[in-house]
């Protein structure tokens, strides 16, 4: 009988971004997987993050955070670090009396008066993982001192069950789901982040982002958007030859086209809107403030390499991020 062969410990977590990246770090690391609920009439938005942070004197925690997209309201429930535990080959994650896994989750947070159950109720669709590309972060995901490593667990799925936030009921039956990820040293030093699979017709999802990312001794303008659209995932990534072409932020839009390798073009406008402050990782701490809503809407346009138009649709209840430097995002290449 031949003995499976067990792959080094790296190459195991790598081709798991789903999974707990933290085993054996002391010190200077963070990780968080963000939880995004949304109704059917989408009413109720909410993004749940548990995750941990590992300072560099020692001041180590873990966390629950939550974000109410319809008010803004923020909750940061602080937990020992031993108070996580996760799987490293799944996502399987324990945070006191919570728990987040790939059928659903389980939420007691004292602070923002949460709890209930909310269940999954289509498989995840996760950004697809191969030895080759490991995940959205692609052929990066093998480097071992990128400053933030990202992952996408699901583009979309169902949710049923009901929770109560702050003593108000909130229904989730036939609402839709989205989970990610991030890991490693610190957020980026500026970026913009939107995701949303709120489109006309159920089964179409984006997620984009652009962020300055440090590089040996230098930095560059990283680019990861993936489209989940009639089953297949259109790809935009700096590490697969897209570009962008036009890049503009202001206080009402973040406006950006992008084109690939093969010539397919995107085109996105998001409508920047009020939202709440989360707390994020700097290599000191986890309490830099970060804003983020949920309520914003993202027009999109796809075409393929002959200019014909594959999908015009506008996404809503969407998550936008808009945060640092972004005169050094707005001007680098």
């Amino acid at each position: 009988m031949t003995t499976p062969v067990r792959l080094p410990a790296r190459v195991r977590s790598t081709l798991h971004p789903e999974g707990f990246h933290g085993a054996g770090r002391r010190r200077g690391f963070f990780e968080g997987w963000y939880v995004k609920l949304v109704s059917a009439d989408r009413a109720h938005r909410l993004a749940v993050i548990p995750g941990v942070f590992l300072g560099l004197d020692g001041d180590d925690e873990a966390f629950v955070q939550v974000l109410d997209g319809a008010s803004g309201r923020t909750w940061y429930q602080r937990y020992e670090r031993s108070d996580l535990t996760a799987a490293t080959d799944g996502f399987d994650v324990r945070v006191g009396p919570n728990r987040f896994t790939s059928r659903g989750v389980l939420l007691d947070v004292p602070d923002a008066g949460l709890h209930g159950e909310v269940r999954f109720t289509d498989p995840l669709v996760p950004w697809p993982v191969t030895l080759r590309s490991p995940g959205v972060m692609g052929w990066y995901a093998w480097v071992p001192f990128m400053e933030c490593y990202h992952g996408v667990v699901s583009l979309d799925h169902g949710l049923a069950g009901s929770l109560v936030l702050d003593g108000e009921p909130v229904d989730l039956d036939g609402g839709r789901g989205y989970l990610e990820k991030d890991w490693g040293r610190a957020f980026p030093s500026a970026y913009v982040w939107m995701a949303t699979n709120h489109f006309s017709r159920p089964g179409t999802s984006l997620t984009a982002s652009v962020a300055m990312v440090p590089w040996l001794r230098g930095q560059f303008r990283g680019v990861i958007v993936g489209l989940w659209h009639e089953g297949r995932l259109h790809r935009f990534t700096t590490y697969g030859g897209a570009r962008t072409t036009a890049l503009a932020i202001d206080e009402e839009q973040v406006r950006w086209s992008l084109r690939s390798r093969r010539g397919w073009t995107l085109d996105l406008v998001a409508e920047r809107r009020q939202g709440g402050l989360l707390h994020a990782p700097v290599r000191t701490s986890m309490h830099r403030r970060v804003h983020e809503t949920l309520d914003a809407v993202v027009r999109l346009r796809l075409r393929d390499p002959s200019g014909a138009t594959v999908l015009e649709d506008a996404g809503h209840a969407a998550g936008l991020e808009v945060h640092g430097e972004l005169d050094r995002l707005l001007a680098a290449r």
